[in-house]
């Protein structure tokens, strides 16, 4: 009877599945780059997440820059619109006028 080398006893113990190269260097490989890697899957997930939220804010802007636009055209088309503007947003007035401000106490 022919004795057995260490290394075959051990390796003979282990399963069939574990026993195939290309299944453990595949294994490895998958988690080397789901856990350890620069660019894990962690991390791209995490990217993915910052960039929808980019892409959402970036929908919300074009619809504000509509908006202005749309209301800067009605601003310069009209004289009486561009007066109302000035005199509510930055207190001008006409030299006849005067401008009463009221400001509330905070308690």
């Amino acid at each position: 009877m022919a004795k057995k080398s260490v290394f075959r006893v051990y390796f003979e113990k282990i399963p069939a599945p574990f026993r195939n190269k290309y299944l453990l260097t595949a294994s490895v490989f998958v988690i080397w780059i789901t856990f350890f890697d620069q660019n894990d899957l962690i991390s791209q997930r995490h990217l993915q997440n910052i960039i929808n939220d980019m892409e959402t804010k970036k929908e919300h802007y074009k619809v504000e820059v509509e908006n202005v636009k749309r209301e800067r055209e009605a601003l310069f088309s009209d004289q009486a619109t561009l007066e109302r503007f000035a005199r509510e947003k930055y207190m001008m007035k006409k030299d006849n006028e005067d401008i009463f401000v009221i400001v509330e106490e905070k308690e």
